[in-house]
C-alpha cells in the first residue's frame, strides 16, 4: 500500500521560496482562493483561510499522486479522494490526514474494501473484496486484520465463524447453496514459511478444518459452540 504522506512541511511562506498565486485578506495572508507551488515541485490549489489550506482544494505530488476534497487547518479533513501512484484509491473520510470514518480503498489488483478506517489502517466492520476469486469477506477488522466474527463468501457457499489474524478459528460452519451447512471446528498450526489461504498477506499459520455434522440449515451466534445435538434437535425441530 503506498503512503500519502506530501511534503506539507514545506509549504512555510516564511522561507521566502516556493510561488504563490490568489487572494490574500488585510493581513497579507493567503486567503479564499489561491494557487501555490511548493519549493519541492507539489502544487496546491483550492481554497485558504488565514494562511493554511482550508476548505476544498486540489494536491498535487510530484510523484504523481494527487488529493482531492476537504482541507482544515492545512491538514486533510473531511471527505476526500486520493489517487496513489500505484492506481490506487481511497474515497472517503478523513481526520487530520489520517484515513479514518467510513471510505472505499481500490487496490492495484483490483481488491476493494469497502468499510471503517481508524488511523489510517482497517479497522471496524467492513467488506473485502477479491477480484481475481470473486469472493469477499464480511465481518470485523481490528488493526487492520480480519478479527472477530466474520463471514467469507465463495461462489457456491459461505463460512461463518471467528476470525484470528486474518485466518479462521474455532467453531464455524460452511453453508452451502443446496441448503445444507457443515459444522466443524479450525484449528491454526504454526508452520515456518507457509502462506495463508485466507486473507491477501502471507501467513504462517497453517489451518486444519476438523468436520463434525452436516445438518440442514440453522442460526448461527458469533462464538456460541451449539453441540451436535442442540444443533440436530432444532433441525428435528423445523
Amino acid at each position: 500500500m503506498m503512503s500519502d504522506v506530501g511534503s506539507d512541511e514545506f509549504d512555510d511562506e516564511r522561507s521566502k521560496v516556493g510561488e504563490y498565486e490568489g487572494d490574500r485578506n488585510e493581513a497579507g495572508e493567503r486567503q479564499g482562493v489561491g494557487k501555490a507551488v511548493l519549493p519541492n515541485g507539489d502544487v496546491y490549489q483550492g481554497q485558504y483561510e488565514h494562511g493554511t489550506r482550508h476548505g476544498q482544494g486540489t494536491y498535487r505530488f510530484k510523484n504523481g499522486a494527487r488529493y482531492v476534497g476537504d482541507y482544515h487547518n492545512n491538514m486533510k479533513h473531511g471527505q476526500g479522494t486520493f489517487y496513489y501512484p500505484d492506481g490506487s484509491k481511497y474515497e472517503g473520510s478523513w481526520v487530520e490526514d489520517l484515513r479514518q470514518g467510513h471510505g472505499v480503498y481500490t487496490y492495484p489488483n483490483g481488491d476493494m474494501y469497502d468499510g471503517d478506517w481508524l488511523h489510517h489502517i482497517r479497522h471496524g466492520q467492513g467488506i473485502y473484496h477479491y477480484q481475481n476469486t470473486g469472493s469477499q469477506y464480511r465481518g470485523s477488522w481490528l488493526n487492520g486484520k480480519m478479527e472477530a466474527a466474520g463471514e467469507y463468501i465463495h461462489s457456491n457457499a459461505r463460512y461463518k465463524g471467528n476470525f484470528v489474524n486474518n485466518n479462521p478459528c474455532g467453531p464455524g460452519k460452511y453453508v452451502f447453496d443446496i441448503g445444507c451447512e457443515q459444522h466443524g471446528e479450525y484449528q491454526q498450526a504454526e508452520q515456518e514459511r507457509a502462506e495463508g489461504e485466507w486473507g491477501e498477506l502471507a501467513s504462517t499459520v497453517v489451518l486444519k478444518w476438523i468436520p463434525k455434522c452436516v445438518t440442514g440449515l440453522t442460526l448461527w451466534t458469533p462464538g456460541k459452540d451449539t453441540s451436535v445435538g442442540e444443533k440436530e434437535a432444532a433441525v428435528a425441530e423445523n
